[in-house]
């Protein structure tokens, strides 16, 4: 999916919404794939959505995350966006991510699955930082 043309009415109508939150949020389709993100996401991310396109799920797991604290990739199992996918009900997770300049922060993230009268097209996620003082040995958690 390339044009919005090609997307399902859900997927554009969530990529309104996410266009102007302040939130870092993304659309992941039902392949996972990221086919949009927004500004304060592209901030994390170091590029804007208009240049990178579309992301692979194989692409944004490896460069995003999710990671534990020594920067392993975390099995996808229990992860907010598989939840959401897979299971079609939210997924709420807190793990890092590789930030644009490759440093790991821990986030908060959560998950929506986005369903219409065609069925299931993919998951909206919005994520948020955590602040120091809340942060936690997250590699002691598993996600």
């Amino acid at each position: 999916m390339t044009d919005a043309e090609e997307q399902p009415l859900e997927l554009i109508l969530a990529r309104n919404l996410i266009s102007i939150i302040s939130l870092g949020a993304m659309l992941v389709d039902i392949e996972g794939a990221i086919v949009f993100y927004n500004d304060a996401a592209a901030e994390v991310l170091g590029a804007r959505f208009e240049e990178t396109g579309r992301i692979p799920q194989g692409a944004w797991r490896a460069e995003i995350g999710p990671f534990d604290l020594q920067g392993r990739r975390l099995p996808t199992d229990n992860l907010p966006v598989t939840i959401a996918l897979r299971d079609a009900r939210p997924g709420y997770g807190r793990f890092y991510i590789r930030s644009a300049n490759a440093s790991l922060i821990p986030i908060e993230a959560a998950a929506l699955p986005l369903i219409g009268s065609a069925g299931h097209h993919g998951a909206l996620v919005v994520f948020w930082p955590l602040d120091a003082d809340r942060a936690w040995p997250l590699e002691d958690r598993g996600g």
